[in-house]
């Protein structure tokens, strides 16, 4: 125990070279040295674990020796490396910004900066997460920062640059630190693990590799983490055991129940995940990113963008080729809107099961005319056919059922079956003559009886044609001209005050006041016409709403199915009641109902606040 040292510390890159997955930035380190063109001040920014303070020891190490190498590499051998592999170098100070961040602690950094090196060349002083500081001791710091002595060298490393001064910033070389890639990390797990003499799959080393999120010392820390659980085998399965990872196996299974539409075992597999402790959130994360993986796998050119193991990238390609390019594009934007949908929803678990149901029917249509199913109006049709043959009698109308009533619906029942002309190729038709069950004869006229739901959703639209004779088949022209022809729909205040409220919701957020407005107002009819009028209360914004007209007519003509609506905007009259919007006008439409509330604010002198 006494002799045990944490692999990120033991296997702690000592040069340049060493240094894993920032290849440019130790390069241009080397050069510089080379040159001797170095900076007086340096800033170090990137994710945790990527090498940042490592880095800047190495170069302060290097700057200091006595005999470089060639290649721009400390010796180790001079006094000056061996004082800094032992950790007593005088040259090199460390400052934890993070405990150490006041006006007093930059003071004492400052006087220190004057004092020359004894051995070397340089003072290097590295102020690890330089964002702790105080803004009094940034201001404190500019001035030695500018202009330090020429044996001082200044290393600032930090994870959140937006939170350093643009005064500090314009006064240092800036290197970024990228995330070390899945590549490098796994590759430098085998070479510890070949170090260590520990058996690791690759495939348990790349889940190290992806839950360390591009850290080397995160994943060298999970890496010792392993050890311990299984004592020096390290497998897959005791990987994502120990770690508490989803197994692609899940994923994989879940995705052929999709493409099979196989909605049961979807859920009864979600449900399994959830009795292993997972949270449905850090599900959905898992599938979306399974496919992402499929999606980048369908391409022979983005398949380097799939970071995997070899034997489970070999698998996404072959469940790739059974995925269509539509599925997945439909299947992420519905786990994605789920993902941000998660946080806010009370019944999260239903949540994610209705996502799974939906993405289980994306492909509904396509499987149904693989396997020759027919659609239910296809069957109708059938029937109606195989009838008329076996009486001889000519069938010419289809009667759908009465669906449920719609949600807007109001009044008088406005649903009822709907009667159409069909024709079947190939068969004589007799003189006939169409049967209205819905009405008495004395009532059949053109009059508009629909209501505004879709007739494939929650109604069926009435379209009564008056008695006539049909003589003969009717061509294909004929039909086409016949389903153009078809009436505008009917609609009552309440079906309007709905999509006029869903059309303000869908705004963007740059025209937020004007949603906001349009949600306080509601449109009326006008003699129970097509035409509709707002009423606003000032001219500004009857030029905002007189400008949004077109806009808003063609959106309620798709959403009421009505060709004929049109709006109007009327500034209202000093003498109509003006709906109350600031606190001033709310009080002052209570106190015309209660004369009470103006004395109570007239006898203690209160003010509205």
């Amino acid at each position: 125990m006494d002799n045990y040292i944490v692999s990120a510390r033991k296997y702690r890159p000592s040069t340049f070279e060493s240094v894993v997955g920032q290849r440019a930035l130790t390069t241009t380190l080397k050069n510089a040295i080379a040159t001797k063109k170095l900076a007086h001040a340096y800033l170090f920014c990137g994710p945790r674990g990527v090498g940042k303070t490592t880095c800047a020891r190495i170069f302060a190490k290097t700057i200091n020796c006595m005999a470089p190498t060639a290649d721009g590499e400390a010796c180790n051998q001079c006094e000056s490396c061996v004082a800094f592999n032992e950790q007593r170098s005088y040259n090199i100070h460390e400052l934890d910004a993070a405990s150490n961040n006041s006006v007093d602690d930059i003071r004492q950094l400052v006087e220190q900066v004057r004092i020359p090196p004894q051995i070397g060349k340089y003072k290097v002083y590295i102020i690890d997460e330089v964002h702790m500081l105080s803004s009094s001791a940034f201001n404190a710091f500019l001035k030695t920062l500018e202009e330090p002595p020429h044996h001082a060298v200044f290393i600032l490393a930090t994870t959140e640059k937006h939170k350093i001064l643009p005064t500090i910033l314009s006064r240092c070389q800036i290197y970024d630190f990228n995330r070390i890639s899945i590549e490098d990390t796994v590759n430098h797990l085998m070479y510890v693990a070949s170090k260590e003499h520990i058996n690791a799959e690759p495939e348990a080393l790349n889940v190290i590799a992806l839950k360390a999120d591009g850290g080397m010392r995160d994943a060298l820390s999970i890496f010792d983490q392993v050890v311990s659980f299984t004592g020096g085998n390290i497998t897959y399965k005791s990987v994502i055991e120990n770690l508490n990872v989803l197994d692609y196996e899940y994923y994989f299974r879940l995705t052929d129940n999709f493409l099979e539409n196989n909605v049961c075992e979807a859920l009864l597999l979600f449900n399994e995940v959830l009795n292993k402790g997972f949270d449905g959130n850090h599900f959905i994360t898992g599938l979306s990113s399974h496919l992402r993986d499929l999606l980048v796998s369908k391409d022979p050119s983005t398949i380097p963008l799939l970071e995997v193991g070899a034997s489970i990238r070999q698998r996404y390609q072959e469940q790739a080729q059974k995925c269509s390019l539509p599925f997945l594009y439909r299947a992420m934007k519905l786990c994605n809107d789920c993902d941000l949908n998660y946080r806010v929803s009370k019944n999260k678990r239903l949540l994610v099961e209705l996502t799974l149901i939906e993405v289980a029917q994306l492909t509904l249509d396509q499987n149904e005319a693989k396997n020759g199913n027919i659609s239910e109006n296809k069957q109708i049709r059938n029937t109606f056919i195989q009838q008329k043959q076996q009486t001889n009698t000519p069938i010419t109308q289809k009667t759908t059922p009465t669906p449920p009533p719609a949600p807007y619906a109001t009044g008088k029942p406005t649903v009822a079956p709907q009667v159409t002309n069909e024709t079947t190729k190939g068969i004589n038709t007799s003189p006939t003559v169409s049967v209205s069950s819905v009405k008495d004869s004395t009532q059949v006229n053109n009059e508009k009886q629909t209501p505004v739901i879709k007739a494939t959703k929650l109604g069926i639209s009435i379209k009564q044609q008056p008695v006539e004779t049909v003589t003969g088949p009717k061509t294909v022209e004929s039909n086409k001209q016949e389903y153009k022809e078809e009436e505008d729909f009917i609609f009552n205040d309440r079906d309007l005050n709905h999509y006029w409220l869903e059309y303000a919701g869908q705004l963007p957020k740059e025209q937020v006041a004007i949603a906001k407005r349009m949600q306080g107002i509601h449109p009326t009819l006008i003699n129970n016409s097509t035409t509709f009028e707002v009423v606003v209360d000032n001219e500004i914004a009857a030029k905002d709403f007189t400008a949004l007209i077109p806009e808003i007519q063609q959106y309620l003509c798709a959403q009421l199915r009505n060709s004929k609506i049109e709006m109007r905007v009327r500034v209202s009259a000093p003498s109509e009641t003006v709906r109350a919007v600031g606190r001033v006008e709310k009080f002052q439409l209570m106190a015309q109902k209660n004369h009470a509330l103006m004395q109570l604010k007239e006898t203690f002198g209160l003010e509205l606040s």
